[in-house]
């Protein structure tokens, strides 16, 4: 493949619902330019697109890739992200080094879930793009019914560019309303320009007048003599047209059927005609740059070659052996021997010149959304990606000790390889935790660690960290005597044991009330370290106690068989025989979650928020139509959320959580988990 300079390179990222067959219309892309001599398909498994063991098991892409191919002199750089919410990191990064977006929706469905999600991710990158309405060829399809879900969702600025010739299993070519040709497709990539069919006459004037209407709006002088009732050259159309398309004034909708190969070249050369160049599109944030190599690295994937860091040159030409330094890091990265990505396989490149796509192997201190440059001058690095915080979390084991000691390391390559998963250890329970976007995710993940690094993990409910406390004051003994020849043991304690107030900022309390000497000073640390222990192994569940104060308030001691030990003992028992008494119960974490729903769907989160013993705390209504929920809700009913949520809504709605405090378990959730404890209790004795 050639050098491409910017002006004739497009960098397109295709976005939809997952199923819509974004893959499919790059496989036939790939076929139609010559880049490979069959077309792959993914229910065959034979896609160039998706090539990882995971994605022809699940018949779906997982991660962004770049797919070039030429085209009438042209580099059109295809962007493909996964359609399945739970990567939608890989959508973020996609979307990040693109300057247009192609929207691929199906004749049958037209706007979906996803379809909605992503093109906000489009309007937050300020992206202009494309519509390509998809198998057009299948049963109980309309390109008018689809067109219509487009523009009931997105407004009267997607407009028809081209409509079907024949429809369903006789759909065989499309209508250019630009230039108002017709083209068939018969025989797959064999494409011939045919008289337009007098039945679709009517539709090609009502649907050109709506595409011409809003395109005009984006040129003063051109919209003025469209008022007056001048008639435009074809030229003149094709122009307005580029120039609302770049400015995302108007959304062009195309036609296809990307199995069968229908509509695919057409496609390309509206992607040349009316999509920016890197030149067009050339970000605020790139521009300080000037003439240096600024790159951007968008993701990372671990190779049998070590790691492999995908870029795009955002300026200059970056070219092989070059030095650039890591504006994050500070670190110095030799670009060795650059690549050209082609799907899994990769070609040789001496130079990527700005608005082009390469990738190079094994840099020492570079990471995803790393900016490199050699500028002496820019000070800025290129905008992050902006990803979402996990939402999703699991407890990870090793299956046996073989897979605990390469446990960490495959740990650390998968979240340099996927910047929306997270790895920590909880303190408390002294588990490994696993988060990221939901289940499917994070099963993915797990398996991906399985086969690349071959470390077999488990995953389970993390464990949630209980707190015990007490309700009410009490008095109690602890006495601890033993003798067993020599120097004996002795330690006798009175104890005052009575609850802090649950909004303290301390949450043990330690007080020393002995008059008289009657427990020696040197004791009392044994006595309050006693008490210390004690309420970190907890009294009815096993988890630490809280906001509780302790005074001792009397004692004795002996002269020979009393010391520091035995008094740590004494003050244990001490506490054993006192928090019975003083009404125990178990606190949970309360966290603030924050949930974002379109409106339609609030009655249905707010119901499913008590039966979780949740409590909305607060309604609001958002700028885009959706609302946003605050809510009070036990982190134990808040484990599988994630896929709740997205049960609930269609994947349309989106939360977020934090700490807040702890509350009293109900008694009967409480007996609940006490009675599990003992069940594990025993079992491990046994």
């Amino acid at each position: 493949m050639k050098v491409y300079q910017a002006e004739h390179i497009r960098n397109v990222a295709l976005i939809s619902h997952v199923g819509a067959g974004k893959t499919s219309l790059v496989d036939a892309a790939l076929f139609d330019t010559g880049a490979v001599t069959r077309q792959g398909r993914v229910d065959e498994g034979t896609s160039v697109v998706d090539y990882d063991p995971e994605e022809l098991k699940r018949r779906m892409s997982l991660q962004v890739k770049v797919l070039p191919v030429e085209w009438r002199d042209h580099k059109i750089n295809f962007i493909d992200t996964p359609g399945y919410p739970d990567f939608v990191g890989e959508v973020k990064a996609g979307l990040r080094v693109a300057d247009a977006a192609l929207v691929v929706v199906t004749a049958e469905k037209g706007v979906e879930v996803g379809t909605e999600l992503t093109w906000h991710f489009a309007d937050e990158r300020n992206l202009p793009r494309i519509v390509v309405v998809n198998k057009l060829d299948r049963e109980n399809t309309s390109f008018e019914q689809a067109l219509e879900s487009l523009r009931s969702q997105f407004g009267p600025k997607v407009v028809a560019l081209q409509i079907p010739i024949g429809e369903q299993a006789n759909f065989r070519g499309v209508i250019d309303l630009a230039t108002c040709k017709g083209y068939t497709f018969e025989g797959g990539n064999n494409v011939q320009e045919i008289p337009i069919p007098p039945e679709l006459h009517a539709d090609i004037t009502r649907y050109r007048e709506q595409l011409v209407e809003a395109a005009v709006e984006s040129d003063d002088a051109i919209m003025e003599r469209f008022l007056d009732g001048e008639t435009l050259s074809n030229e003149e159309v094709l122009s307005v047209i580029k120039k609302a398309t770049c400015t995302g004034a108007i959304v062009p909708v195309l036609c296809s059927s990307a199995n069968k190969n229908i509509g695919i070249q057409t496609l390309l050369d509206t992607l040349v005609d009316y999509m920016p160049s890197p030149l067009d599109a050339m970000a605020e944030d790139a521009k300080s740059f000037n003439d240096s190599v600024s790159a951007f690295i968008f993701k990372t994937a671990g190779a049998q070659v070590g790691t492999i860091s995908s870029f795009r040159v955002f300026s200059g030409t970056l070219k092989s052996d070059m030095h650039l330094q890591n504006m994050q890091s500070g670190s110095d990265e030799r670009m060795s021997q650059l690549v050209i990505q082609h799907g899994k396989t990769q070609e040789p490149a001496t130079e990527i010149p700005a608005g082009d796509f390469g990738a190079v192997a094994k840099l020492s201190a570079s990471h995803t959304g790393d900016t490199l440059t050699n500028s002496k001058e820019a000070s800025t690095p290129l905008d992050p990606i902006k990803l979402p915080e996990p939402c999703y979390t699991v407890a990870i084991l090793a299956r046996n000790q073989a897979d605990l000691d390469k446990m960490s390391n495959a740990l650390a390559r998968i979240v340099e390889e996927d910047r929306t998963i997270r790895v920590s250890r909880d303190p408390e329970t002294a588990e490994m935790l696993l988060s990221g976007m939901g289940e499917t995710h994070i099963q993915i993940v797990v398996e991906g660690i399985k086969r690349k690094y071959a470390v077999d993990l488990l995953t389970q409910d993390q464990r949630i960290s209980y707190r015990e406390t007490i309700r009410k004051k009490v008095r109690a003994n602890g006495r601890h005597k033993r003798q067993s020849g020599g120097h004996g043991q002795f330690g006798d304690v009175w104890l005052e044991v009575e609850p802090l107030p649950r909004d303290s900022d301390k949450t043990f309390v330690f007080e020393d009330k002995i008059v008289g000497g009657v427990v020696p000073g040197q004791f009392i640390p044994g006595v309050e370290k006693g008490i210390r222990e004690s309420l970190k192994r907890g009294f009815i569940s096993g988890h630490p106690m809280v906001y509780v104060k302790v005074a001792l308030v009397d004692g004795k001691y002996h002269p020979v068989d009393s010391s520091a030990q035995s008094f740590e003992v004494a003050a244990s028992m001490g506490m054993q025989e006192a928090v019975p008494q003083a009404n125990p119960v178990l606190l949970e974490p309360i966290m603030n979650v924050t949930i974002e729903v379109p409106e339609q769907n609030m009655g249905d989160v707010m119901s499913d928020i008590n039966t979780k013993r949740g409590h909305v705390m607060g309604m609001e209504s958002l700028e885009d139509g959706r609302q946003r929920i605050t809510a009070a809700v036990p982190q134990a009913e808040m484990l599988h959320y994630a896929t709740d949520l997205r049960s609930i809504t269609q994947g349309r709605g989106t939360f977020s959580m934090e700490f807040s405090q702890y509350s009293e378990v109900p008694a009967n959730v409480q007996q609940d988990i006490i009675s599990v404890r003992k069940k594990q209790e025993e079992a491990a004795h046994k």
